[in-house]
Parts: C-alpha cells; structure tokens; sequence
C-alpha cells in the first residue's frame, strides 16, 4: 500500500536533516532510526486530524494494519476504534520500509 508514502517519505527525510548530527556520531542512534522517528512520537495528534489524514482509505489501510500485524505478531493488536492510532500504526509500518531503503541507499553510496 503507498496510500501517503510521499508524505510519510518526506516526514522521515526532514527528522534525517534535523538529526544528521546524531546519526554520523551515534551508532546506535542510527540503528535505532525506525524506532526514533516512527515509534517516539505520534505522526498524527488527535482524532479529528487523523480522521481528516485518513479519509477515504481509512478501510483499506486498517486492512493493511490486520495484515502487518497477524503477518508479524500472530494477532492483531490495533486500537481500530481509535483513529489516531490507525494513523499512527500504519505511518509506523510505512516507515519501516522508508527507513529500510534510506539505510540500503547509504550502503550503496558508501560501498
């Protein structure tokens, strides 16, 4: 699902800018990067904002999110209830594959 991966995309390139001291001295920091944008702070605040970032998709990706999840952790944990959550999870796991083509990129470019 792409549904705000630019977004998302965006999102993670800007704490990269805002954090590229921290990420060149700290080894772990770096190895931390999905948990440190995605997991440390909410992306989206408050239910009437993540309704309105939702919209239309907001069925597909709380299918998106069952998938991951079962895929993942043998059940689904989400708060479907709850639309900052849904935002919040499904930015989580988008973010894991931008982060993991930021770190495949950077190996690239240093190899």
């Amino acid at each position: 699902m792409k549904y705000k991966y630019q977004e998302i995309k965006e999102y993670f390139e800007d704490f990269i800018k805002e954090n590229e001291e921290h990420i060149k001295e700290d080894n772990n920091f770096y190895e931390d990067l999905h948990h440190e944008c995605f997991n440390t702070h909410y992306y989206i605040i408050g239910n009437y904002k993540a309704t309105k970032w939702l919209g239309e998709q907001v069925f597909n990706v709380i299918e998106y999110i069952k998938e991951y999840e079962r895929e993942h952790f043998g059940k689904v944990t989400t708060d479907f209830s709850d639309p900052e959550k849904i935002v919040n999870m499904y930015v989580y796991i988008i973010g894991e594959e931008i982060v993991y083509n930021y770190k495949e990129e950077l190996e690239k470019e240093t190899a």
